[in-house]
């Protein structure tokens, strides 16, 4: 994203679960693998038994390649640490997971979920990208932004836990169809309208989003770091 804006360059996305990269980025992903910058998927956690049968965790991460792969994701890293267990996981070892990835893939810009979100994975998944992401190391990610996770960004508690008030905006209206074409193709997490899982409310706020910076559609982003 050249031309005055912002330079995302080659850009590591970090989600807790298989989807939060879509609900949150996807269409900016889209955007940027269109624009000819690479992008790379890095699912911190999945499901194990005895929580979650493997069948489950077999297809959605199925799921996940061939949405990746419709959104011109170069490469999809799967850390395989615990899904909703990083509480009980040392924090070193999540802490190690990410720096290692983050030395070996040198991305100028991440992509991370909002700390406020309600799940404990997103918080944590959050807290370690930063470390891995410390600016005293010969190469740092030069832009930070935390995307916002439908289902859990909007579930924190008013006042307790912080807000998701975006200061970034990624114009996303020539984008928006790939975002949900992605989506759709996590047919085991899509949900009817209301929910909002729907396509319908993902279109929803896109176009909210989007209107508060007079573009069809964007996806909001709270800016953490950009060293200029």
């Amino acid at each position: 994203m050249g031309g005055g804006q912002i330079s995302f360059g080659r850009t590591l996305v970090v989600a807790p679960h298989p989807d939060d990269e879509v609900l949150g980025a996807g269409g900016t992903i889209a955007r940027l693998a269109t624009e000819g910058e690479e992008v790379f998927v890095a699912v911190v956690t999945e499901g194990k038994p005895p929580a979650f049968e493997p069948e489950g965790t077999a297809r959605i991460q199925a799921e996940a390649k061939q949405a990746h792969r419709a959104l011109g994701v170069k490469e999809t890293i799967w850390l395989r640490l615990p899904a909703a267990q990083l509480a009980e996981t040392a924090h070193a070892t999540v802490n190690a997971a990410l720096f290692e990835l983050v030395r070996r893939l040198a991305p100028q810009t991440v992509l991370l979920p909002f700390v406020g979100d309600m799940h404990m994975d997103h918080q944590l998944t959050f807290t370690s990208a930063l470390v891995a992401c410390r600016p005293h190391q010969a190469e740092f990610p030069k832009l930070i932004l935390a995307y916002e996770t439908l289902s859990e960004t909007n579930w924190n508690a008013p006042y307790l836990s912080p807000a998701f008030v975006p200061n970034v905006f990624v114009d996303i209206s020539d984008h928006i169809e790939a975002k949900l074409d992605a989506m759709e193709m996590f047919a085991s997490q899509v949900r009817q309208p209301p929910h909002e899982r729907s396509i319908a409310t993902l279109r929803a706020l896109a176009t909210l989003r989007g209107a508060t910076v007079m573009r069809k559609a964007a996806e909001g982003f709270v800016l953490i770091r950009h060293v200029v």
